[in-house]
């Protein structure tokens, strides 16, 4: 950094917009593999321990309601929207498998 030369700070409304992007797609995405790997984590469960199973399918769920508000919270949108729903495909498609007796 040379004194005579101070770097100039960008306020550049589009650069925010960039990094609001980036961050809300890291943070969807890192909760979704959280949801998706409880709904996994599930189905590697003997079917003895159904109860078990569908707790986790639900907590994985729930997990992706909360990776899709924490998608709208940081591009500070109203968190009540349809897109909560997205959220709850991951614990639907466990629950389904569960039912069916599918395991891994």
């Amino acid at each position: 950094m040379d004194p005579a030369n101070p770097v100039r700070q960008v306020n550049d409304r589009s650069f925010t917009q960039v990094q609001r992007w980036v961050v809300s797609v890291l943070a969807v995405t890192t909760i979704g593999h959280l949801s998706a790997g409880l709904v996994i984590a599930a189905l590697f469960l003997d079917e003895s321990e159904s109860v078990s199973r569908f707790g986790l399918c639900v907590i994985g769920g729930l997990f992706g309601v909360v990776a899709a508000g924490v998608g709208r919270l940081i591009h500070q949108k109203p968190i009540p929207s349809p897109w909560l729903a997205v959220g709850f495909i991951p614990g639907v498609v466990g629950i389904a498998l569960v039912l069916s007796g599918f395991t891994l």
